[in-house]
């Protein structure tokens, strides 16, 4: 079983609680089989996958597979070109750990519902929206690669793992995944 799950802002990717005041995913009537196949902080939303298979771990997580994900980030001020090709080089160093190349770029405004609580905004400095497909995930990576380029993370939402949309899927809903939806998840670029 594979089932995709819209993390909401403010919980955590476990069904027990940490100790903190973040939800977990035991609210949402979830298979009781069923694990996180990788995480999204507390901060961060969007697509989350969920498994009783554990071949998939290997299939999905191993940094040697190099499995796409891609995420929306609304980004303090506006990046330039010389702040995306840090990003997309594979040359930008994160606590002594050597970014892998990823594909960024400057995105629309995705029009997304508001979040609870808002953002924080600041009536001199813009935001911007920027697509990143990463093909690794160390803990908090985006937050961090846009930091340093001096544009920090306002927003993170995961839009997509392989090339499995997070499209139509409501923040807190779930959905177990078919044949043709599965595939979509394992296909790369």
């Amino acid at each position: 079983m594979l089932i995709a799950f819209h993390k909401p802002y403010d919980m955590i990717s476990q069904f027990t609680s940490d100790g903190s005041k973040h939800g977990t995913l035991a609210s949402f009537n979830l298979p009781t089989d069923v694990y996180p196949l990788g995480r999204l902080d507390a901060d961060s939303e969007g697509l989350l996958l969920l498994t009783n298979e554990p071949a998939l771990n290997r299939d999905l997580l191993l940094p040697e597979h190099r499995h796409p994900r891609t995420y929306h980030a609304q980004v303090e001020g506006i990046p330039d070109d010389k702040d995306l090709t840090l990003l997309q080089s594979g040359t930008l160093i994160i606590q002594e750990h050597i970014v892998l190349p990823c594909i960024a770029q400057l995105i629309p405004d995705p029009m997304y519902q508001e979040r609870i609580p808002a953002i924080r905004k600041r009536k001199h400095i813009p935001d911007t929206w920027l697509e990143l497909t990463l093909c690794e995930g160390k803990n908090r990576q985006v937050r961090k690669m846009t930091a340093a380029i001096g544009h920090p993370t306002l927003r993170l939402i995961r839009v997509a793992i392989g090339k499995f949309l997070l499209n139509g899927l409501e923040s807190g809903a779930w959905k177990e995944l078919d044949h043709k939806e599965r595939l979509l998840v394992f296909e790369r670029s």
